[in-house]
């Protein structure tokens, strides 16, 4: 009888589409959607509809209308309801994405814990609801981690560039609210396609902390790394320098240009000042940025000596770039790629407030990272990798060429 049903919505899905094409998408959507979690009650009953079995661990109790947003639209779908001592909720319907799930389990905590405040407590009306029991918190975390954990912890291979940073969030440890360093990793592969490959909370930038997240990345299979971006932070140099000591390392150029206005000593200099760094970093080349900057050097070596040997000290850390092929160096001679990504963490971080301890950040965090890591290596390339070959193939035939024009002279 269930297999004639089940046999039944389909052939009306399909009288459906071949009579009305897909003008009738959203119809056939719901009597499959429908028909699907009829089976998923099923499976969860452990029995069949009026099936009488010792292995039954609930009963059927009807239908709740419900009307959903999809793609295709907005449908009443009818949701399968139980009776029982069984857990059940259709999984096609289950709510929101993976980080607005975590986000609303991120405020939940707060709430079973104890430590709620006004905001929370209204937050939580609009998208929770009141009634959060601890153990549904608990039932719900786990599932969570479990999937979340597997992609933080996932094999990694051969990559070629490799972006740092971290940003803080504000998370209650021991009783007292402290900022905890979230540490994240975004790597080009050798196809160009960019992809988040690590992400941890700690205490502090410190060394140790950053050591142990590279050596992390490293025992999941990183290799392959030929190129570095990241900020100046100490704990962070010396972890490089432990862990990828050979590797050419590059100091973010808008870190840099930002670093050099407290070097400068008159409001009215610092607009010229941005000017002559960004020419040399906009240089054509090498050769021509060494140049540039030697001049800049010269030109405030009088009127502001501390500037002057700020820029003979630090700007050449910026300028590994130019040892890249000429189509990768603006999009990889920054870390702007992940500032733009804690600005989109800190819209939906901002929501939570406090979190409740680190692995509810990280549990918000890893969701976010792992949506957007996905999205990013299911689009189009970030670099095209090809280019240093056509590059190394031209600069070869140019030379060529010029052989031949001085030998036919």
């Amino acid at each position: 009888m269930t297999h004639q049903q089940h046999h039944n919505a389909f052939e009306d899905a399909m009288e459906l589409l071949n009579e009305n094409g897909f003008d009738s998408f959203a119809e056939i959507f719901r009597l499959l959607l429908n028909e699907a979690m009829k089976i998923e009650r099923s499976q969860a009953l452990a029995a069949k509809p009026y099936q009488r079995c010792d292995d039954r661990k609930g009963y059927a109790n009807g239908y709740k209308p419900r009307t959903i947003d999809t793609r295709v639209g907005r449908i009443k779908v009818d949701v399968p309801q139980v009776r029982g001592d069984v857990d059940f909720y259709p999984s096609a319907l289950d709510q929101g994405s993976r980080s607005e799930r975590a986000l609303k389990l991120a405020i939940a905590e707060m709430y079973v814990k104890g430590i709620s405040t006004r905001k929370v407590t209204a937050i939580l009306e609009k998208m929770c609801g009141l009634e959060i029991s601890s153990s549904q918190v608990s039932r719900t975390a786990k599932l969570l981690d479990e999937q979340l954990s597997r992609w933080r912890q996932r094999p990694l291979g051969q990559y070629h560039y490799l972006i740092l940073d971290a940003h803080y969030e504000k998370v209650r440890e021991s009783g007292t609210v402290r900022s905890c360093a979230l540490f994240t990793a975004i790597a080009v592969d050798t196809k160009g396609k960019r992809e988040i490959i690590g992400t941890s909370v700690s205490l502090s930038e410190a060394e140790v902390h950053w050591r142990a997240f590279l050596e992390s990345l490293q025992k999941r299979g990183l290799h392959g790394i030929s190129y570095i971006v990241s900020d100046n932070h100490k704990g962070l140099r010396a972890a490089l320098n432990a862990c990828m000591s050979n590797v050419p390392w590059q100091r973010c150029q808008f870190h840099l240009q930002q670093n050099a206005s407290a070097y400068v000593p008159k409001v009215s200099m610092r607009t010229k000042v941005a000017d002559d760094i960004r020419e040399i970093f906009n240089a054509r080349d090498l050769q021509t940025a060494q140049e540039y900057l030697k001049h800049c050097i010269e030109k405030y070596n009088e009127s502001a000596p501390k500037l002057a040997g700020w820029l003979e000290e630090n700007i050449p850390e910026g300028l590994t770039a130019f040892q890249l092929p000429k189509a990768h160096q603006k999009r990889m001679r920054t870390t702007n790629m992940l500032e733009r990504h804690h600005k989109e963490i800190n819209r939906r971080t901002r929501v939570a407030g406090i979190f409740p301890n680190s692995d509810s950040l990280l549990r918000l965090t890893s969701s976010i990272q792992m949506e957007l890591s996905e999205e990013w290596l299911t689009t189009k390339c970030y670099l095209n990798m090809n280019v240093e070959t056509e590059e190394k193939a031209k600069t070869a035939n140019s030379r060529k060429n010029e052989i031949y024009r001085n030998n036919v002279a």
